[in-house]
């Protein structure tokens, strides 16, 4: 038999058992939801309390819908590559690799966090079931996916990749093959060579490079034509996120911002909102911030407590906000405060689109009624964050969003799908950077007479960060596609957020350890890229909570 009909062979094999380890993780899944839900109910309904008290049960569940999700997206980038001849062996080989990993984890435990590994018995299942479930496909996966054999040969190719960049098929269309090799480019040639500097001195992102980004079309990315944009999909957002991100994470965030803004102004502003501000911020003329969170609110939203009260033809704003992202050079803020005292919770809150000067360093915030000081932060730099104070600060009542009251949280919600899509593709932007490092670093290094890689551990975390990076990625890109077609998908967003940033702080981690003590110093990138990785478990949702809300869509019955 000829190698290559040896190979299509070995693929079909591998399919057939994907496609069992499809079958055999959704009855677990199902398993474990009625357990869990067990659990959680009292009176025939969730109990709130019962959810908080189970939280170990329930933010399990999450993270082993998420594997079941990511082993049903491994076997589906595995047969859209077949189907078009481009199923190679480096591919073959990260599916083998995942597919027996993440089943293995489920069987054994999956990690939550360092210190936190959900096991079966935590959802309610007995050894019997599992072994029930996993008998045939699974079984056989396991045993023959994540080997030492295997992984050693992924290394091997990953190396022969080292030179173009790419670690395997992405499974995307040639439109985005296209943008996702001009933002490679563009990252290798304007932001590679300064991203560490910008870093080490804390400086902001270069207004020409944000200029050039502009000219890419990167802050309209998204937007319909009509309004000035490109008219593309959020798969293309993943890309162009990702491409960046794996340059620079604060070049890659730059978009953050203006998709969120965009999101927030499509959904739910007026049309003479939306033929005002659209086009000005996907032109990148203006640039806009986000003004959420509070001191001492969090994720808590409904406890926000700055006021805007209306005077005549402006609102005038007080209170304190914090952990914002890029105010200063802003020209425009979305801005989220309490119309209305006596409702409660999330009832009284309403969006503003909250106009300013730009500031500098020298001056911030010259604006009436505003104030501010940097918060110094590890990593996350070129646009810096910040305080603010707001004491009479006036907002145009034609700037209330949708001019209607009382509608803020509802429509801040109507981004969150976007938002952590994005937020995943800089997960995984990140974590491919931390692959570059690495891999380049253990190939350069000599020890004991022979390079890093030669050496089988390290060889080994090579191999695991190119699987995961695109576990990682087929989930971002599977979610985009979702909201693409415009289905409901913060079940798909938050997965992939949840399991991106894990992703990327694990490979920013074991790129930081191959370093080994040159790892440790700020001269060297990797040191960059593990303080820029971090930040990505808390924003645009803690991994707590966004496992709480992926548990409740499940307990809810996908409600």
């Amino acid at each position: 038999m000829s190698p290559a009909l040896a190979r299509q062979d070995m693929s079909a094999d591998l399919l057939d058992l994907a496609r069992g380890a499809i079958v055999a993780s959704d009855a677990i899944l199902a398993d474990a939801t009625s357990a869990v839900r067990a659990l959680v109910t009292e009176g025939g309904r969730i109990s709130p309390a019962a959810l908080e008290r189970e939280q170990r049960a329930t933010h399990g569940l999450a993270w082993l819908a998420t594997y079941a999700e990511s082993v049903r997206q491994l076997t589906s980038y595995a047969e859209r590559l077949s189907a078009q001849g481009k199923f190679g062996e480096i591919e073959e080989l990260i599916v083998r690799i995942g597919l027996g990993e993440y089943l293995a984890q489920v069987l054994g435990g999956i990690p939550m966090s360092q210190g936190e590994t959900v096991r079966p018995a935590d959802l309610g299942l007995a050894p019997a079931d599992i072994a029930r479930r996993f008998a045939g496909a699974v079984d056989t996966l396991i045993a023959t996916g994540n080997t030492t054999a295997n992984r050693a040969r992924l290394a091997v190719l990953v190396q022969e990749r080292e030179s173009s960049g790419h670690f395997g098929e992405p499974a995307i269309d040639e439109t985005l093959e296209a943008i996702r090799d001009e933002m490679r480019k563009f990252a290798l040639a304007e932001v590679i060579p300064f991203a560490h500097e910008w870093h080490l001195n804390n400086q902001y992102i270069p207004l020409d490079v944000i200029a050039k980004l502009s000219e890419l079309g990167v802050f309209g990315l998204t937007l319909p034509e009509s309004f000035g944009g490109m008219g593309l999909g959020k798969e293309s957002m993943c890309v162009v996120s990702e491409e960046l991100s794996r340059g620079y994470i604060g070049v890659g965030s730059l978009g953050t911002r203006s998709e969120i803004a965009c999101e927030l102004i499509l959904a739910g502003g007026t049309d003479a909102q939306k033929d005002k501000w659209l086009p000005l911020i996907a032109s990148g003329e203006v640039l806009p911030t986000a003004v959420f969170t509070e001191p001492n609110t969090g994720s808590d939203l409904a406890s926000l407590k700055t006021r805007a009260v209306r005077e005549g033809d402006v609102y005038k704003v007080s209170g304190n906000k914090t952990w914002i992202t890029h105010p200063v050079r802003a020209d425009v803020m979305t801005l989220l405060a309490r119309t209305n005292p006596d409702e409660p919770g999330y009832k009284g809150l309403s969006m503003f689109i909250a106009e300013k000067p730009r500031g500098t360093d020298e001056d911030p915030f010259p604006a009436p009624g505003m104030t501010g000081g940097e918060i110094e932060v590890l990593g996350y730099r070129g646009m810096k964050e910040y305080e603010i104070g707001f004491d009479g600060f006036e907002v145009k009542a034609e700037n209330l969003l949708g001019e209607v009251e009382g509608q803020g949280f509802k429509q801040l919600m109507q981004t969150f799908e976007a938002a952590r899509i994005q937020t995943a593709a800089r997960a995984v932007g990140v974590g491919q950077a931390a692959m570059d490092l690495g891999l380049r670093y253990a190939q350069e290094r000599i020890q004991f007479g022979k390079p890093l890689i030669s050496f089988p551990r390290v060889a080994d975390k090579i191999a695991m960060m190119a699987v995961e990076v695109m576990i990682a990625r087929q989930m971002t890109y599977y979610a985009a596609r979702q909201k693409d077609h415009d289905r409901r998908c913060d079940l798909e967003a938050g997965m992939a957020k949840l399991l991106g940033a894990r992703v990327a702080w694990a490979a920013a981690d074991n790129a930081l350890q191959i370093h080994g003590g040159n790892g440790f110093a700020l001269e060297y990138p990797v040191s960059r890229v593990l303080c820029d990785a971090r930040i990505l478990n808390i924003f645009e949702g803690a991994a707590e909570i966004q496992a709480q809300v992926i548990a409740r869509r499940l307990l809810d019955g996908g409600n």
